[in-house]
């Protein structure tokens, strides 16, 4: 029984000392999706992080550590996380496919009620007269929210008329982008996307999306430079 426990010490022992700072660097930042996106794009001070996250390696290694070898292994980590994750994200992106742009759209968004299906079925039979119309929606728990082209504003009041909706927003207008099939596969898609809006100052109206397609919706004076962002996705 004795021989048995001190076997079963000696393997714990081995499990832990077989682990490398390297090993408990990268889970330790993998459990932490914020920090591991800002590694990624190289804009956080290894330094400072060495320090936070040490008391955490030092418990997940077994043995103290010192600072400067927690910073080599999160440059070690940053830089191949950094190279993972672009490389998968820039074979996506370079195979986009068509990207379209619709204008003068109106964004409604109604609250969620027992009649609301029946309302949105009789407003898609006045569409399905026009093919030409931009129709999308999107249903949450308390809301739906539906975009249509400007033409059928008095088409929808008309037939929400006994629904109550808490916004409406003209002016807008669409860009639909078709993504690879692989984009399912590789995280990080729609971040990447979503960041370089950002940079460029674009707010996000709405965002609707399928397996392989997104669509975004923004303000008509905006449209231009959403645009531009997207078509140099492909040549990044």
């Amino acid at each position: 029984m004795l021989y048995l426990q001190q076997n079963v010490l000696f393997l714990r022992h081995k499990t832990k000392s077989m682990k490398t700072i390297s090993s408990v660097v990268e889970d330790y930042i993998k459990s932490k999706p914020f920090l591991q996106s800002a590694l990624a794009q190289g804009i956080i001070n290894l330094t400072s992080l060495s320090r936070v996250i040490k008391e955490d390696i030092q418990e997940g290694l077994g043995k103290e550590v010192r600072s400067g070898a927690v910073v080599m292994a999160l440059k070690r980590l940053s830089a191949d996380m950094e190279f993972r994750a672009t490389h998968r994200i820039l074979k996506v992106l370079k195979n986009i496919g068509e990207i379209t742009v619709r204008s003068s759209l109106t964004d409604y968004t109604f609250l969620v009620s027992e009649s609301i299906l029946n309302s949105q079925s009789q407003l898609l039979r006045e569409i399905n007269k026009n093919k030409d119309v931009f129709y999308t929606s999107s249903r949450g728990v308390n809301e739906i929210n539906i975009v249509v082209s400007n033409t059928m504003e008095t088409v929808v009041e008309d037939t929400f008329k006994l629904e109550k909706y808490t916004q409406k927003q003209e002016n807008l207008s669409s860009i639909s982008v078709k993504l690879p099939e692989d984009n399912v596969s590789t995280p990080g898609i729609y971040y990447f996307i979503f960041q370089r809006l950002a940079w460029e100052g674009i707010t996000i109206n709405e965002v609707i999306s399928t397996s392989n397609e997104f669509t975004i919706i923004v303000a008509e004076d905006q449209i231009d430079k959403a645009f531009k962002v997207m078509k140099d996705l492909k040549s990044l």
